[in-house]
């Protein structure tokens, strides 16, 4: 099915969680006893057990973004059964040798449909970070080779079990027959040409330990991953804000004409690099600020936000967490003056 082009809408998107299943497409089930069990028992009672059996439709719609570039614009919302766990942009480079995908998204399902999508055929898979909603669609992509930085190797190897098992629980029969599927292939720095067509990896970090940003250099199009939001306030469970701060000023420094954040309408300029640098800058001085007074999490929580980020989706609850996530360093690092 070819991609459908339409003008490029910039519609809002969103941000950051196998196992065996029941799929007669999926791969081999692992029993698992009463983990299984309970797991099953959780999508049931989550879905009510009919929208398991009526498999879910993400409605993937491929948006023109440049000549041959295409995003599929995730949703501002946090996981949720309604979406499905679509909160995430993926994208593709159409080529005669087959789609360049870029990042998976959160489920088999999705990434079945987004291969659909991108017309079958596929030259390469690029992943940019360990977050779920960018890599549980690989194993929809068998037979093409899958790469990611070492570092996000290693992390789906590790740690994709259990992002595996909260997207259960949160999305239930969206997930159905989603398994992990490690990336088989390391992704190499520097300009390299993928089925004709020439791109630069970008190896960076600060979203979490190991974060790739892919730009294809015909189009000029920057795929930023989850260094870049737009309008949609950033995750933090892995991050390192200086490290972050760093890698935007490395992604400002590309001559793109179009940038595709991870989450958040696509641009034609500094803007979504501009408002994450703001929004991080912020949040590491106002952290290191409660710090310094004293503060306990739950009044570090209560704190106003900035006029200029009350209207970023999921604003609040995303400052909650980073409170969660980044706070004790702060606090620890207060203690050591």
């Amino acid at each position: 099915m070819a991609p459908r082009p339409r003008a490029d809408t910039a519609m809002p998107a969103g941000a950051d969680a196998a196992a065996p299943r029941t799929d007669a497409t999926s791969a081999a089930p692992r029993p698992r006893g009463p983990r299984l069990a309970a797991r099953l028992l959780l999508a049931l009672a989550l879905a009510g057990g009919a929208a398991v059996a009526q498999a879910p439709d993400y409605r993937l719609d491929p948006v023109s973004v440049a000549p041959g570039v295409f995003v599929l614009e995730g949703v501002r919302e946090h996981f949720n059964a309604r979406n499905g766990g679509n909160i995430v942009n993926t994208g593709f480079i159409a080529t005669p040798e087959g789609a360049i995908v870029i990042d998976t998204g959160p489920s088999r399902r999705y990434g079945e449909q987004m291969r659909a999508v991108a017309g079958g055929k596929v030259a390469a898979v690029f992943i940019t970070h360990a977050h779920p909603d960018h890599f549980l669609g690989n194993q929809a992509f068998a037979g093409a080779p899958v790469s990611a930085l070492p570092g996000t190797i290693e992390a789906i190897r590790t740690r994709g079990e259990k992002l595996s098992d909260n997207l259960y629980g949160m999305l239930a029969g969206w997930m159905s027959g989603t398994v992990v599927a490690v990336p088989a292939k390391v992704a190499e720095p520097g300009r390299v040409t993928v089925a004709g067509r020439e791109l630069e990896l970008i190896a960076l970090a600060g979203h979490t330990g190991a974060d790739l940003a892919v730009f294809d250099v015909k189009s000029g199009t920057l795929f930023a991953g989850d260094l870049v939001f737009f309008e949609r306030a950033p995750t933090t469970p892995d991050a390192d804000i200086d490290a972050w701060l760093a890698a935007l000023d490395r992604l400002a420094k590309v001559p793109f004409t179009t940038l595709v954040p991870g989450h958040g309408p696509v641009v034609h300029g500094q803007e979504a690099i501009a408002q994450t640098r703001d929004y991080l800058d912020w949040l590491r001085a106002s952290l290191r600020d409660a710090a310094g007074r004293g503060l306990d999490m739950p009044e570090v929580m209560q704190q106003p936000l900035p006029a200029r980020f009350a209207g970023m989706a999921v604003a609040r609850e995303e400052l909650e967490r980073s409170v969660v996530h980044l706070y004790p360093r702060y606090e620890e690092e207060t203690l050591r003056k």
